[in-house]
């Protein structure tokens, strides 16, 4: 209930009267059934947005730390997060990784539709960042569509760093399905999970005209030498940014 109040009663108005968004190619999006929105991730907003203009209700992997707050912002911010349908994931381990997977498998197979960014963290200067394995692994144990999704906008509505949002246009794009069908019962072989991944970004980079980096944008925001990070960097699907 909280999810809908939201979208139509308590923000969502506001955002569309601030930030006029528009969206384009909706009807790729499937009326019922799994599916992954896979989308580019420039800045916290965009999982507003992304949920506030799909009609179907969007269900976000996000980082435990939403939820483990303490005090009355961490109450507030724990009560906000479950009401509207985000589901706490644990990147701490390698077992924690697997359980984020098997949680998103699940809720396709219940028909729901995920959002993902397969980046795994906000872009840190507007560039694309390559894409983490789980979107691929998720997608083809579940047997769904990949929907590519191109966020513009919201770098300058909510640009990192900052406390305010700003208002400007923020515009949605929407590209064909992805089918991976043609790999069913390669799940599990990380060529073609990677080859998946990969197709996934170029269908983003093609679609957004964004500069493509091949290295993981947590690399860039994470101080400790990669030989020091713990396995499951690569496993963990793209949860909601820190």
């Amino acid at each position: 209930m909280l999810y809908w109040l939201v979208k139509y009663v308590i923000l969502g108005p506001l955002l569309r009267l601030f930030f006029r968004p528009t969206i384009e190619g909706l009807e790729n999006v499937p009326r019922k059934g799994g599916a992954i929105l896979a989308s580019n991730h420039l800045a916290v907003a965009d999982s507003f947005f992304l949920p506030l203009m799909i009609p179907r209700r969007v269900t976000f992997l996000a980082k435990r730390e939403y939820f483990t707050g303490k005090g009355i912002k961490g109450r507030f911010k724990r009560a906000f997060f479950s009401g509207v349908g985000q589901v706490p994931i644990d990147r701490a381990s390698a077992a924690a990784a697997q359980g984020a997977l098997d949680t998103g498998v699940r809720l396709l197979r219940e028909g729901h539709l995920l959002g993902i960014y397969p980046e795994g963290t906000r872009s840190p200067d507007g560039r694309l960042y390559k894409g983490k394995i789980g979107v691929a692994r998720m997608a083809m144990e579940a047997g769904v569509p990949v929907i590519p999704v191109v966020m513009v906008g919201t770098d300058k509505a909510n640009p990192i760093g900052s406390k305010m949002w700003r208002p400007h246009r923020i515009r949605i794009v929407i590209g064909e399905p992805l089918d991976f069908s043609r790999y069913d019962g390669l799940g599990g072989d990380r060529f073609v999970e990677r080859s998946v991944t990969d197709e996934i970004m170029y269908a983003l980079m093609e679609m957004s005209g964004q500069e493509y980096v091949d290295v993981y944008a947590a690399k860039l925001k994470d101080p400790v030498p990669p030989q020091r990070r713990k396995p499951a960097a690569d496993r963990v699907p793209g949860a909601k940014a820190g």
